[in-house]
């Protein structure tokens, strides 16, 4: 089934076979995205305007749109050029003006003949107490009253594109849909009272109030369901298919799981639980584990990542774990070496600067299955890095790493399970629309002994304050972290800006307290910047937000974020979450200039009231939507014409369990309902499904 069946061809014509549309409009409806016939029955109204009839224009409070019966009185005539024509019309309680401008009189006098009834609608307005309607919208003879619509949809317009227009090309469309198969399953169609496929796109376009535009009205809640099901029913396909590709069984006996717990000084918290038995049942299963650990700052991710690779130490295997920086991955060896040495498990480093005989030695160890558990930046991919028996990849930190390097990773251990761990607490509609393919084990708890972080605003204005507050912190021996405003405009700006905070605190605080880091520096001279914070050697680090992911720095208890009404929320969030990893209580200042504007205003309050990142990010997505959340050029977000991922989360949840199901049960999609899902796939343009069916 490689090409879209004949009853879908007319939804994917040429625009030009629409009513009214020509060469030139067809091309004006690109604006609107519109590039085929399904694309304008996907083209929803975002508003109506009320054409019912009353019974005078005074029954409404003006400014307003009004249809009411009038008899026409009189027409005046300008009196000079560039004046309006004007009619007189009276209504059952109250005499009004009709007003046109560059009118022509022969036209107006046939269309409203003096002594006749005529229903008229359109925009009343009072001028000087008088109340006119400028251009009436519609003018019909009573007896074409119907002709008028109760409720007249508002479609988004472009360029060369009327609302005329819209709603007679629509309704030629309307008037000829096919008679497609019912995808959606019964049972749940009749929970939820959803119409049909047909039925919900004429009650779309044709909205009787304001309550029908709403995301949950029935109608808009079914073709928003078919979108997000044809979406998710792509992924679990894409899902299916790698699950076909062999993977090994990686079973531990538990001991040195059992040795590294009772090493630690605290016990899992139940997130943390919860998501090793998850991750071990996975790996136990013969086919390839794709999963994603997602986990707030702080949440515990290392123990249950150090807890996976044990299980392939376990099961004969070596695990591998990658981080996007040497930094990083420096850090995470810092925290599994310790917990490795209490099982007796061997935990190595393999950076692009291990060189010559180091390297060798490393490379044959690792070879040998000397070395149990290898961590490393993207190095460990170079050719010359042969594992004995990898079982188990670990990735940090997915958005900066791509599938390209998840399918090149795979390579290497070509069964070997994969687990992305990202510290970005994503709403959950958003994780299942772009990690949909993935299991997602969630670590939404802190671990005991967390400590809660005070969160402060100040004004720019009081600078000087901050600068002596910090200066008695370093006194007493504590570090902190000044992160400097991210200019967008250019890297050369945000380099000034940090540059010459760098020198004012320098010359405040003195010169060996105060260190500086930023993206334009070589690596070599950023790690050796950040080595000198770690060590202590520095109190107080300068930086654009490299600093960002992952640097753990328990004595820096601090953080002051410049110009903080400039960054994202979840930006903050990740910031924030780089102190309070000590004993000491940590605080983390919010500086902004004054006077702050609305939105900057709530993701700073929102930040001091709470430290869910959960929580955030629902409120970063209410706040700037899906696209920008997670920046849609790289995230390859689709593009949902009815569906809203902020209003439907739910709906997105129940789309994926709906196509897991379906799949379950119809693996290649031939029962009725899945021939009718193939229809659905083709109607919404997932291709790339259809081909992983064929491929299947």
């Amino acid at each position: 089934m490689s090409q879209r069946p004949e009853a879908l061809w007319p939804l994917f014509g040429e625009l030009k076979t629409l009513d009214g549309v020509g060469p030139k409009t067809a091309q004006a409806l690109g604006g609107l995205g519109v590039e085929a016939p399904r694309d304008l029955l996907f083209t929803l109204p975002h508003s109506v305007i009320d054409r019912r009839l009353r019974g005078s224009i005074r029954e409404a409070e003006l400014p307003a749109t009004v249809t009411v019966e009038v008899e026409v009185l009189r027409h005046q005539k300008p009196a000079s050029k560039g004046r309006p024509w004007r009619v007189l019309v009276a209504d059952a309680q109250i005499e009004f003006q009709l007003v046109f401008f560059h009118a022509r009189g022969d036209y107006l006098t046939r269309v409203l003949p003096e002594g006749e009834r005529r229903i008229v609608s359109g925009r009343v307005e009072l001028f000087d107490g008088l109340a006119q309607m400028a251009h009436p919208d519609h003018v019909v003879a009573p007896d074409e009253a119907t002709t008028l619509p109760g409720f007249e949809p508002v479609y988004p317009l472009t360029s060369g594109v009327t609302q005329k227009l819209m709603a007679r090309a629509v309704g030629g469309l309307l008037a000829g849909l096919p008679d497609l198969p019912e995808w959606i399953d019964p049972h749940l169609r009749a929970r939820e009272g959803w119409p049909g496929w047909a039925d919900a796109l004429h009650k779309a376009h044709a909205p009787e109030g304001l309550n029908d535009l709403l995301p949950h009205a029935p109608a808009r809640a079914r073709l928003a369901y078919d979108e997000l099901l044809a979406h998710q029913l792509t992924l679990a396909l894409a899902r299916a298919n790698r699950r076909k590709a062999r993977g090994r069984v990686s079973e531990g006996a538990g001991d040195l799981r059992r040795k590294v717990l009772a090493a630690l000084p605290y016990r899992p918290t139940g997130a943390q639980a919860r998501a090793i038995d998850e991750i071990a049942a996975d790996m136990a299963r013969p086919e390839k584990m794709n999963r994603l650990l997602q986990g707030d700052v702080g949440a515990g991710k290392t123990l249950v990542a150090f807890m996976a690779l044990l299980v392939a130490v376990e099961a004969g295997g070596q695990g591998v774990m990658m981080a996007p920086t040497e930094i990083l991955a420096r850090q995470h060896l810092e925290g599994l070496r310790p917990l490795g040495e209490s099982a007796g498990v061997v935990v190595e480093l393999l950076t692009g600067r291990d060189k010559g005989a180091e390297r060798r030695a490393k490379l044959a160890a690792l070879e040998r299955g000397d070395i149990h558990v290898l961590v490393g930046t993207h190095a460990v991919f170079q050719s010359d890095v042969v594992f004995r028996d990898l079982r188990l990849a670990i990735v940090d930190e997915q958005h900066r790493f791509g599938v390209r390097q998840r399918l090149e990773l795979g390579r290497k251990g070509a069964a070997a399970d994969v687990l992305v761990m990202t510290a970005t607490p994503i709403p959950r509609s958003l994780a299942l629309t772009q990690y949909g393919d993935m299991d997602v084990s969630v670590l939404d708890e802190k671990p005991p002994g967390r400590k809660p972080i005070r969160t402060a605003l100040t004004s720019a204005e009081r600078m000087a304050e901050v600068v002596e507050h910090l200066r008695s912190a370093i006194a007493e021996g504590r570090q902190a972290y000044w992160v400097c405003p991210l200019v967008e405009e250019s890297e050369a700006v945000d380099l000034t800006a940090a540059e010459d905070r760098f020198k004012h605190l320098r010359k405040a605080l003195g010169e060996e307290v105060v260190g500086l880091v930023h993206g334009q520096m070589a690596p070599a001279e950023k790690d050796a910047s950040m080595a000198d914070f770690v060590a202590g050697r520095t109190r107080v680090l300068v930086a654009t937000t490299v600093i960002e992911v992952g640097v753990n720095v328990p004595n820096a208890s601090i953080m002051v974020i410049e110009r903080a009404e400039w960054f994202g929320l979840a930006q903050l969030h990740q910031l924030r979450g780089r102190v309070g990893r000590g004993e000491a209580e940590s605080t983390c200042l919010l500086m902004y200039q004054p006077p702050l504007n609305e939105s900057g205003m709530k993701r700073l309050t929102t930040l001091r009231e709470t430290e869910d990142g959960f929580r955030i990010s629902e409120v970063d997505l209410e706040m700037r939507g899906a696209g920008d959340l997670i920046g849609t050029a790289q995230s390859g977000l689709p593009r949902f014409r009815v569906a809203d991922l902020e209003r439907q989360a739910a709906l997105m949840a129940l789309a994926q369990s709906d196509a897991r199901a379906l799949l379950t049960s119809d693996p290649s999609l031939e029962s009725p309902r899945g021939r009718a899902a193939r229809l659905l796939l083709w109607l919404m343009r997932q291709d790339e499904a259809i081909r992983l069916i064929s491929v299947g």
